[in-house]
């Protein structure tokens, strides 16, 4: 990931609204969820949810598609990959201690459950 992709992404990240609505979408998974649901769950009215997605799809952090009416909207999985790959490019110079625990994390099933799998 080039490094203003890596910067638009985190740029995007750093309001708490959008961070808070990728997060959202994180934990509805692959099957996304619409606008309207989102804006509910913000508590924040439809055009406030609206805008910050559009500031989270710039950066490739989520991914739109059209069902009948509505939008549905999903976590850009990807992109959230490529950045903390990014980050984590140049880590530890060997120091298992600092990087160990990140791996430790993701390697853990009830992190990441497989596909077909519930947490």
């Amino acid at each position: 990931m080039e490094k203003v992709e890596t910067l638009n992404a985190l740029a995007a990240l750093s309001h708490e609204g959008r961070f808070d609505l990728f997060r959202h979408l994180v934990r509805a998974g692959p099957s996304g969820l619409p606008v309207g649901d989102l804006a509910a769950l913000m508590d924040a009215n439809f055009t406030t949810t609206s805008a910050q997605l559009s500031t989270l799809a710039q950066a490739n952090l989520v991914s739109t598609e059209r069902q009948g009416r509505s939008i549905l909207y999903r976590a850009g999985y990807h992109t959230i990959r490529d950045v903390i790959i990014s980050l984590m490019a140049d880590c530890c110079q060997g120091q298992s201690d600092v990087i160990g625990p990140i791996l430790e994390t993701f390697s853990n099933p009830s992190c990441c459950p497989s596909k077909g799998e519930t947490r």
